[in-house]
């Protein structure tokens, strides 16, 4: 095996993918490149103060998307029919460390939330880890719906629901709509009936419903997010402080590195409200690049879909738009003041690991489901001698 296949930036073989394959690999690639050079521009002024270099979150970021590249280049080249056979496996195993995370003591605790577990010096967040399994398993299950006994129906949609109930404990109510959704939309896409999926909406809003009127801090998102100058200084003053970076930004932006918000004005600015920094930094002409390559990825993403020869390979490449594009989307609605203050990360733009390496899988996945879409079976044709007299029916023809 050539090992320069599995180094992303290196593999020979690329040159012969569909065309939707090259697409795909350089527009992850530019999505990757820029996220990190705004990931180092936000994160500077930080790191600096806290730990006496300005690298410190950068160094990171690049061990993590090295981690998740050589992931990345072993999915692309694994056929998505073996990778769709360990997606149970992996959905456990993410399920085991979801469950770890709500046992005392062996949570760690950020700003209040436990949805880390800390494994030596690594910490790493399973809400993250789980979607790439969640859409594979998700392909797989709601694929075969229609040929499933009732038994393993409900078997599974138990531990759907169990997977988005320990992700809710922790608590994340945002991660456990963007999870929800996708399940939801893999369904609808795969044939679900609707009377199935109506009632699994009006279940999940009751749900949401119940979570915000328990918390408190949830109900008061939700109402900061109405009117943030009614509160500036607590519950709006994450909002207030992005909306004044991106505003700030004007049409062209202030230029890289130049951004006054993230100087500790705006909270978590190399994380949740990273593309407020990008907006100031940008301005709207950058703004407006990311979305139409946002855009652009979408529409590749639905086009493989279409292409897909299987059922699962479609819901795969289904799965992986929502999950990549749905959650930029609302990570730039947060940012904006469009929807209410989540946390979820802008992917391959936020720091973490978790997240760096859940993202490149997903993007590895949509590529190779494209270069299994696009490939033809080249089938021989049979072919006679020059010299090998024409077949009798034809030499009947002849001398008549």
């Amino acid at each position: 095996m050539d090992l320069r296949r599995l180094i992303p930036f290196l593999d020979p073989s690329a040159q012969d993918w569909a065309i939707e394959a090259r697409l795909l690999r350089w527009l992850t690639f530019l999505w990757l490149f820029v996220g990190l050079v705004v990931m180092f521009s936000a994160s500077y002024p930080s790191a600096n103060i806290e730990h006496g270099d300005g690298l410190y979150y950068f160094k990171r970021q690049v061990l993590w998307m090295v981690v998740g590249m050589v992931g990345f280049g072993i999915i692309v080249n694994t056929p998505v029919r073996v990778v769709l056979r360990t997606a149970q496996w992996g959905l456990f195993a993410v399920w085991g460390l979801l469950f770890l995370t709500i046992v005392p003591g062996l949570g760690t605790t950020i700003n209040g939330a436990t949805r880390w577990l800390a494994l030596g010096p690594v910490v790493i967040q399973p809400s993250e880890l789980m979607k790439p399994f969640l859409v594979l398993q998700g392909s797989r299950f709601f694929s075969r719906w229609t040929r499933l006994h009732w038994r393993s129906r409900l078997i599974w949609l138990g531990i759907f629901g169990s997977v988005l109930v320990l992700i809710l404990m922790q608590p994340n109510l945002s991660t456990t709509a963007l999870c929800g959704m996708t399940l939801w939309l893999i369904a609808l896409a795969g044939g679900v009936p609707f009377a199935y999926l109506g009632g699994t909406a009006f279940g999940g809003i009751l749900l949401a419903t119940l979570s915000v009127s328990l918390r408190e801090y949830q109900m008061r998102r939700i109402l900061s997010f109405l009117n943030p100058w009614a509160d500036p200084v607590n519950d709006g003053y994450q909002l207030i402080q992005s909306l004044l970076a991106v505003g700030s930004g004007g049409v062209w932006g202030t230029g890289l590195g130049l951004s006054q918000q993230k100087l500790f004005y705006l909270p978590i600015q190399f994380s949740d409200f990273i593309f407020a920094v990008y907006a100031e930094e940008f301005g709207f002409v950058g703004g407006v690049m990311l979305l139409l390559m946002l855009g652009a990825y979408a529409t590749i993403a639905l086009r493989v879909a279409l292409k897909a020869r299987q059922i699962e390979y479609q819901l795969v490449a289904i799965g992986v738009m929502v999950v990549m594009v749905g959650q930029s989307l609302l990570n730039i609605g947060v940012a904006t003041g469009a929807l209410p203050t989540t946390g979820l990360p802008l992917p391959l733009f936020s720091y973490g690991g978790s997240s760096m390496i859940a993202s490149l899988a997903l993007a590895g996945l949509l590529i190779r489901v494209a270069r299994e879409s696009g490939s033809a079976e080249v089938v021989p044709l049979k072919t006679r001698r020059l010299n090998s007299p024409p077949p009798r029916r034809l030499r009947r023809k002849i001398n008549n």
